[in-house]
């Protein structure tokens, strides 16, 4: 079954909003067995739209276009799908009645503008909006089913999920493809060196398409996989996973997509055991994303941004003559402001960044991208300096965070930590 996608309008063109339906729709598809083959855009003119829907009717089996259908004059959607597919359109009663009851529920007053998202092609069949007011509707034009929906993304993604895709699962039949996608997250190594000591992976498993996705400063490997017999995919994709984490194991903290800040709150959570944050250079970036997940206040008890000096004595404690000798950016400093979060907190883990994230400040001793990190734990302190390649500050602030996560996930499943940038 050979599937596209058509997003419309003049603002998805130029770039001035970003695409987040094609991909939505795309991996809804590849979830269900169905890739997607081409993705294309258009603007809202109508002779345009007119001649891509025309020759979409040529090459696919189905197709969902996103856009185009709301009250205003440049929403041409209805109108360029019924030239394509040689109908009239008119006004639509079931459509027009949805569209009434939407304003009705909402005490609003419909305007006459509002009538035109009624007006469909010929013969399609309406596709009800549940989230608001531009009913979609679904038609045959060439030799593809087109299934046309609003591009507002909350209306899009409910009729989608709840009317559109039930429909192409229906034709596929029981002869289903499928398509299945297994995500291993990785940090601590470049891409490259990803790829390069995973090299041999396409020669032991043939049946599956390795591919690295870069989400910084993180390294995903995607392992991709399609057939028609599932236990098969499901074996090769296991066996697949196996190889790759005695190749990187150590590098790897979630083969289910899960985030580092959500790994480590599970690790947190079935140990039964606590967390104390003390940043200085990540500004609360560590705190944010460890409190980002449900269920953190069974664990994280602590944050303290001690960005200057005084607040690293006045709050923590740090002793002023380790600040006085080695100032902020010191393993020294770093480690006993982790033991004295640990301590404030009562927690079972402590631990503190301080660093230089520039793009000023830096020094030949202490160069922009150095960061210091402490781990405080019942048993012991440690603390480790690294230096990133990187000059743009936000760049610093999510690499020295990470890092310091990655640490923590380490020290909890005790694992040495080991990076390479």
């Amino acid at each position: 079954m050979i599937a596209e996608i058509l997003s419309t309008g003049d603002e998805i063109r130029s770039g001035a909003v970003i695409d987040s339906n094609s991909a939505y729709i795309a991996q809804k598809l590849e979830d269900s067995g169905i890739p997607v083959s081409r993705h294309n855009c258009t603007g809202d003119d109508i002779y345009s739209l007119v001649s891509v829907l025309t020759d979409i009717g040529k090459r696919a089996d189905i197709a969902v276009v996103t856009g185009g259908l709301g009250p205003t004059a440049d929403d041409r959607t209805a109108e360029a799908a019924g030239k394509a597919g040689n109908v009239q359109i008119e006004l639509n009663n079931g459509a027009l009645n949805s569209i009434k009851a939407f304003f009705k529920t909402r005490n609003r007053s419909m305007r006459d503008s509002d009538n035109k998202q009624a007006m469909l092609p010929k013969n399609s069949e309406c596709i009800y909006n549940l989230a608001g007011t531009a009913p979609g509707f679904a038609m045959k034009i060439g030799n593809a089913l087109f299934f046309f929906l609003p591009g507002v993304p909350s209306e899009m993604y409910k009729m989608f999920s709840d009317s559109v895709l039930p429909q192409i699962q229906k034709l596929q039949g029981k002869d289903k493809f499928y398509c299945i996608t297994k995500t291993i997250s990785s940090f601590g190594l470049t891409e490259a060196a990803t790829g390069e000591m995973l090299s041999d992976l396409t020669g032991l498993f043939p049946d599956i398409k390795l591919g690295l996705r870069a989400i910084f400063p993180e390294i995903h490997v995607k392992l991709y996989a399609n057939g028609k017999n599932k236990k098969k995919i499901d074996l090769d994709l296991a066996n697949a996973t196996r190889a790759i984490l005695q190749k990187i194991g150590e590098k790897v903290f979630s083969t289910d997509e899960s985030s580092m800040e959500a790994v480590i709150g599970n690790l947190l959570q079935r140990s039964k055991t606590t967390v104390a944050v003390a940043e200085s250079c990540t500004g609360g970036l560590i705190a944010h994303r460890l409190t980002n997940i449900s269920g953190s206040s069974d664990y994280f008890l602590f944050s303290g941004v001690t960005y200057s000096n005084k607040a690293k004595e006045t709050v923590l404690g740090v002793s002023s003559a380790i600040l006085k000798q080695y100032g902020a950016v010191h393993e020294k400093t770093a480690k006993e402001m982790a033991e004295r979060a640990r301590r404030i907190a009562k927690a079972t883990y402590g631990i503190a960044t301080s660093g230089i994230a520039g793009p000023a400040g830096g020094t030949k001793d202490k160069p922009v991208g150095t960061v210091c990190i402490g781990i405080a734990t019942p048993e012991t302190s440690k603390s480790y300096r690294y230096h990133f390649p990187f000059s743009e500050r936000l760049k610093n602030k999510t690499i020295f965070a990470t890092t310091a996560l990655d640490l923590l996930r380490r020290t909890i499943l005790n694992i040495e930590q080991k990076i390479i940038f």
